[in-house]
Protein backbone atom coordinates (compact mmCIF):
# COMPACT_ATOMS: atom_id res chain seq x y z
CA UNK A 1 0.00 0.00 0.00
CA UNK A 2 1.32 3.42 -0.94
CA UNK A 3 1.23 5.95 1.88
CA UNK A 4 1.04 9.53 0.56
CA UNK A 5 3.39 12.04 2.17
CA UNK A 6 4.86 9.34 4.38
CA UNK A 7 7.16 10.77 7.07
CA UNK A 8 10.75 9.63 7.30
CA UNK A 9 11.47 6.89 9.82
CA UNK A 10 14.21 8.67 11.71
CA UNK A 11 14.57 12.25 12.85
CA UNK A 12 17.82 14.09 13.29
CA UNK A 13 18.97 13.76 16.94
CA UNK A 14 18.09 16.77 19.04
CA UNK A 15 21.56 17.12 20.61
CA UNK A 16 23.35 17.95 17.38
CA UNK A 17 26.26 20.40 17.70
CA UNK A 18 25.42 23.86 16.28
CA UNK A 19 28.08 23.54 13.56
CA UNK A 20 26.35 20.46 12.07
CA UNK A 21 23.80 20.79 9.26
CA UNK A 22 21.79 17.96 7.71
CA UNK A 23 19.86 17.69 4.47
CA UNK A 24 16.07 18.01 4.87
CA UNK A 25 14.78 14.51 5.66
CA UNK A 26 12.26 14.17 2.87
CA UNK A 27 10.68 10.90 1.77
CA UNK A 28 12.75 11.10 -1.43
CA UNK A 29 16.02 11.38 0.50
CA UNK A 30 15.13 8.45 2.73
CA UNK A 31 14.29 6.41 -0.36
CA UNK A 32 17.76 7.14 -1.76
CA UNK A 33 19.40 6.12 1.51
CA UNK A 34 17.29 2.96 1.67
CA UNK A 35 18.65 1.93 -1.73
CA UNK A 36 22.31 2.49 -0.89
CA UNK A 37 21.98 0.82 2.52
CA UNK A 38 20.46 -2.34 1.04
CA UNK A 39 23.10 -5.08 0.80
CA UNK A 40 21.28 -6.46 -2.27
CA UNK A 41 21.68 -3.22 -4.25
CA UNK A 42 23.85 -3.73 -7.34
CA UNK A 43 27.11 -1.81 -7.72
CA UNK A 44 25.63 0.15 -10.62
CA UNK A 45 22.63 1.28 -8.58
CA UNK A 46 24.87 2.03 -5.60
CA UNK A 47 26.99 4.32 -7.79
CA UNK A 48 23.98 6.06 -9.31
CA UNK A 49 22.04 6.74 -6.12
CA UNK A 50 25.04 7.60 -3.94
CA UNK A 51 26.07 10.11 -6.62
CA UNK A 52 22.62 11.70 -6.39
CA UNK A 53 23.06 12.18 -2.65
CA UNK A 54 26.59 13.50 -3.07
CA UNK A 55 25.34 16.12 -5.52
CA UNK A 56 22.73 17.27 -2.98
CA UNK A 57 25.39 17.47 -0.26
CA UNK A 58 27.78 19.50 -2.40
CA UNK A 59 25.01 21.93 -3.31
CA UNK A 60 24.18 22.34 0.38
CA UNK A 61 27.86 22.86 1.19
CA UNK A 62 28.03 25.70 -1.33
CA UNK A 63 25.09 27.34 0.45
CA UNK A 64 27.38 27.87 3.43
CA UNK A 65 30.02 29.82 1.54
CA UNK A 66 30.00 33.61 2.05
CA UNK A 67 28.77 35.86 -0.74
CA UNK A 68 29.22 39.52 -1.61
CA UNK A 69 26.90 41.88 -3.51
CA UNK A 70 27.30 41.77 -7.29
CA UNK A 71 25.60 43.86 -9.97
CA UNK A 72 25.14 42.56 -13.52
CA UNK A 73 23.44 43.71 -16.71
CA UNK A 74 20.84 41.33 -18.18
CA UNK A 75 20.28 40.84 -21.95
CA UNK A 76 17.20 43.06 -21.65
CA UNK A 77 19.37 45.99 -20.63
CA UNK A 78 18.13 45.90 -17.03
CA UNK A 79 20.35 45.93 -13.97
CA UNK A 80 20.18 43.03 -11.54
CA UNK A 81 21.44 43.32 -7.96
CA UNK A 82 22.63 39.84 -7.05
CA UNK A 83 25.49 38.15 -5.23
CA UNK A 84 28.70 36.35 -6.06
CA UNK A 85 30.87 33.96 -4.08
CA UNK A 86 33.52 35.58 -1.94
CA UNK A 87 36.93 34.11 -2.66
CA UNK A 88 38.00 30.89 -4.35
CA UNK A 89 37.25 27.33 -3.29
CA UNK A 90 38.89 23.94 -3.63
CA UNK A 91 38.00 20.38 -2.72
CA UNK A 92 40.11 18.00 -0.66
CA UNK A 93 39.20 14.32 -0.62
CA UNK A 94 40.24 11.88 2.10
CA UNK A 95 41.43 8.81 0.19
CA UNK A 96 40.17 6.50 -0.96
CA UNK A 97 36.43 6.77 -0.41
CA UNK A 98 36.50 10.56 -0.55
CA UNK A 99 37.52 10.41 -4.20
CA UNK A 100 34.00 9.22 -5.00
CA UNK A 101 32.72 12.69 -4.08
CA UNK A 102 35.03 14.59 -6.42
CA UNK A 103 32.82 14.13 -9.49
CA UNK A 104 29.85 15.64 -7.65
CA UNK A 105 31.92 18.69 -6.79
CA UNK A 106 33.19 19.06 -10.37
CA UNK A 107 29.62 18.86 -11.70
CA UNK A 108 28.65 22.05 -9.89
CA UNK A 109 31.99 23.88 -9.74
CA UNK A 110 33.70 24.12 -13.10
CA UNK A 111 37.50 23.78 -13.09
CA UNK A 112 37.60 23.42 -9.31
CA UNK A 113 40.99 22.47 -7.93
CA UNK A 114 41.09 19.29 -5.83
CA UNK A 115 43.68 18.07 -3.36
CA UNK A 116 44.06 14.65 -1.77
CA UNK A 117 44.94 13.38 1.69
CA UNK A 118 45.67 9.75 2.62
CA UNK A 119 45.19 8.95 6.29
CA UNK A 120 45.38 5.47 7.75
CA UNK A 121 45.46 3.94 11.19
CA UNK A 122 48.92 3.41 12.68
CA UNK A 123 48.89 -0.19 13.87
CA UNK A 124 51.38 0.54 16.67
CA UNK A 125 49.65 3.56 18.16
CA UNK A 126 46.08 2.97 16.84
CA UNK A 127 46.04 6.67 15.94
CA UNK A 128 45.23 8.27 12.59
CA UNK A 129 48.47 8.91 10.68
CA UNK A 130 49.13 11.01 7.59
CA UNK A 131 50.68 9.00 4.74
CA UNK A 132 50.24 11.37 1.79
CA UNK A 133 49.03 14.89 1.04
CA UNK A 134 48.90 16.78 -2.23
CA UNK A 135 47.22 20.15 -1.90
CA UNK A 136 46.94 23.29 -4.07
CA UNK A 137 49.84 25.65 -3.37
CA UNK A 138 47.47 28.53 -2.62
CA UNK A 139 45.12 26.48 -0.44
CA UNK A 140 45.59 28.87 2.51
CA UNK A 141 43.75 31.54 0.47
CA UNK A 142 40.81 29.30 -0.43
CA UNK A 143 37.67 27.96 1.17
CA UNK A 144 38.01 24.18 1.44
CA UNK A 145 35.31 21.55 0.96
CA UNK A 146 36.64 18.46 2.75
CA UNK A 147 35.15 15.26 1.28
CA UNK A 148 34.70 11.90 3.01
CA UNK A 149 31.48 9.85 2.79
CA UNK A 150 31.55 8.24 6.26
CA UNK A 151 32.20 9.79 9.67
CA UNK A 152 32.57 6.97 12.22
CA UNK A 153 34.91 7.81 15.13
CA UNK A 154 36.04 11.07 13.53
CA UNK A 155 39.75 10.21 13.67
CA UNK A 156 40.51 10.60 9.96
CA UNK A 157 38.52 13.82 9.60
CA UNK A 158 40.16 15.36 12.66
CA UNK A 159 43.61 14.47 11.31
CA UNK A 160 42.69 15.93 7.91
CA UNK A 161 41.70 19.25 9.48
CA UNK A 162 45.01 19.24 11.37
CA UNK A 163 46.85 18.83 8.06
CA UNK A 164 44.86 21.63 6.41
CA UNK A 165 45.57 23.97 9.33
CA UNK A 166 49.28 23.15 9.07
CA UNK A 167 49.04 24.36 5.46
CA UNK A 168 47.56 27.67 6.59
CA UNK A 169 43.82 27.04 6.13
CA UNK A 170 41.80 28.64 8.95
CA UNK A 171 39.42 26.25 10.69
CA UNK A 172 36.39 28.41 9.89
CA UNK A 173 37.14 28.28 6.13
CA UNK A 174 36.69 24.51 6.01
CA UNK A 175 33.37 22.76 5.31
CA UNK A 176 33.32 19.01 5.92
CA UNK A 177 30.86 17.09 3.72
CA UNK A 178 29.82 13.45 4.31
CA UNK A 179 26.93 11.08 3.58
CA UNK A 180 26.50 9.34 6.92
CA UNK A 181 27.76 10.29 10.37
CA UNK A 182 27.64 8.69 13.80
CA UNK A 183 26.71 10.81 16.83
CA UNK A 184 30.00 9.80 18.48
CA UNK A 185 32.03 10.91 15.48
CA UNK A 186 30.21 14.22 15.25
CA UNK A 187 30.77 14.89 18.93
CA UNK A 188 34.49 14.10 18.72
CA UNK A 189 34.93 16.19 15.59
CA UNK A 190 32.95 19.22 16.75
CA UNK A 191 34.60 19.35 20.16
CA UNK A 192 38.00 19.39 18.46
CA UNK A 193 37.07 21.82 15.66
CA UNK A 194 33.94 23.75 16.66
CA UNK A 195 34.37 26.40 13.95
CA UNK A 196 34.35 23.92 11.04
CA UNK A 197 30.90 23.36 9.58
CA UNK A 198 29.75 19.81 8.92
CA UNK A 199 27.24 19.00 6.18
CA UNK A 200 25.90 15.47 6.51
CA UNK A 201 23.09 13.66 4.78
CA UNK A 202 22.10 11.41 7.67
CA UNK A 203 23.02 10.90 11.33
CA UNK A 204 22.82 7.20 12.22
CA UNK A 205 22.17 5.47 15.53
CA UNK A 206 25.76 5.00 16.61
CA UNK A 207 28.81 2.72 16.50
CA UNK A 208 29.03 -0.98 17.32
CA UNK A 209 31.84 -2.70 19.22
CA UNK A 210 33.98 -2.69 16.06
CA UNK A 211 33.43 1.06 15.54
CA UNK A 212 31.23 0.45 12.47
CA UNK A 213 28.36 2.85 11.87
CA UNK A 214 24.97 1.24 12.60
CA UNK A 215 22.78 0.75 10.61
CA UNK A 216 25.27 2.27 8.13
CA UNK A 217 25.82 0.92 4.64
CA UNK A 218 28.95 -1.17 5.00
CA UNK A 219 32.35 -0.21 3.58
CA UNK A 220 31.62 2.64 1.17
CA UNK A 221 34.88 2.21 -0.72
CA UNK A 222 34.41 -1.53 -1.17
CA UNK A 223 30.87 -1.09 -2.47
CA UNK A 224 31.90 1.79 -4.70
CA UNK A 225 35.01 0.36 -6.31
CA UNK A 226 34.63 -3.43 -6.08
CA UNK A 227 32.14 -5.49 -8.04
Amino acid sequence: MVVPNAPTSRATPAAVPPSVFTLPHTAQLEALYTIIRDKETSRGDFLFYSDRIIRLLVEEGLNHLPVVPKTVQTPTGATYEGVGFEGKICGVSILRAGEAMEAGLREVCRSVRIGKILIQRDEETAQAKLFYAKLPQDIAKRYVLLLDPMLATGGSAIKAIEVLKEHGVPEERIIFINLIASPEGLQNFCVTYPQTRVITGWIDEGLNEKAYIIPGLGDFGERRYCS
